[in-house]
């Protein structure tokens, strides 16, 4: 097989030659079709995020065919399509596990981060955190549906019945969300970064009511904003777009800090809150609605060698809907 691997945080990935895994118990071996890039493996590259060991392959965005079962796993067949999110495992035994809130849990495991992910050729992932993809024909526009499609629904629920939703951040996960806000009969007003007419248009492509610059004024006062952009700076600013009651909702794992603000942008009970990770439960909601909503990414590819020109070119605001690595 071959991976993509970080081996010095901050460093390019190299490409290495590995001798292909035979799965566990409870665990499959995949063959990746397609990973979606996220700005999360960017944290990680970048050395944001170091609770993770190097070397390590990132990569949580996955779809790909089982090519071999572990022992133990009896409810799958070789040759199905599944998609594998950042949520590698869960300890099933504490707290946040036992009320149903696992995306909490105390000793997780997440793809591309503490476990070998999908900037490969083959992976070894947990079956109970494979999600069946039956249906879903095309692998590289199901791939960033596996994380992009799956906090920005979390995100979405965290935002309430909010009617006209603000989205900050105009990438991968807003361009998902924004088909299913619309489906949904909701408003989406799109925030991007000044001057991004490219990003812009593509958010009124699909359906936006309004497109600017975050700094921009609203042309109306919101019921929630979701922050996709991991800029701290954009918290108070959001939280001037929402009403009273209103919630920003922030969507990303990494965030710069927040800045001082002045305590009137939070008064009237708006609330600030913040996502982590996912649940399956998540998924198996999301992934059933995906379809009944027409959503379609928009995406960009590239061939596995060229790892690091995808995550250089979505660090540079490059990427318009999501970039995905094809194998």
């Amino acid at each position: 097989m071959k991976a993509m691997v970080l081996r010095v945080r901050g460093a390019s990935l190299a490409l290495e030659e590995r001798q292909t895994p035979s799965p566990s118990f409870g665990e499959l071996l995949v063959q990746i079709e397609a990973c979606a890039v996220c700005r999360t493996d960017l944290h990680v590259v970048d050395g944001d995020l170091t609770k993770g060991p190097v070397p390590i392959t990132p990569g949580h965005e996955i779809v790909g065919r089982i090519e071999a079962l572990g022992q133990g796993v009896a409810d799958r067949r070789l040759g199905d399509r599944v998609g594998v999110p950042w949520l590698g495992g869960v300890c099933g035994a504490c707290g946040y596990c036992a009320s149903g809130r696992e995306n909490l849990c105390d000793d997780p495991t997440f793809t591309g981060y503490t476990r070998d992910g999908g900037f490969a050729t083959h992976a070894i992932v947990r079956s109970d955190f494979a999600f069946s993809l039956a249906g879903y024909d095309d692998p590289v526009a199901a791939a960033p549906l596996m994380c992009a499609g799956l906090i920005g629904w979390r995100s979405l629920r965290m935002a309430g019945d909010a009617r006209r939703i603000g989205l900050f951040g105009f990438g991968a996960a807003a361009h998902i969300l924004a088909q299913v806000c619309v489906w949904q009969h909701r408003d989406v007003f799109a925030f991007t970064r000044s001057g991004d007419k490219a990003a812009q248009d593509l958010a009124l492509s699909l359906g936006a009511k309004w497109a600017g610059a975050s700094e921009d004024s609203c042309p109306q006062e919101l019921d929630a904003a979701i922050v996709f952009a991991p800029v701290g700076a954009l918290v108070p600013v959001a939280l001037k777009t929402v009403r009273k009651g209103g919630r920003v909702v922030c969507g990303g794992i990494h965030m710069t800090d927040l800045p001082r603000f002045p305590y009137r942008l939070l008064w009237g009970e708006r609330a600030v809150l913040s996502v982590a990770n996912l649940t399956r439960q998540d998924a198996a909601e999301f992934l059933a609605i995906a379809p009944m909503a027409g959503v379609r990414t928009v995406t960009k590819r590239y061939p596995l060698e060229r790892a690091n020109q995808a995550l250089d070119d979505l660090r540079a605001g490059r990427v318009y809907g999501a970039a995905v690595l094809v194998p």
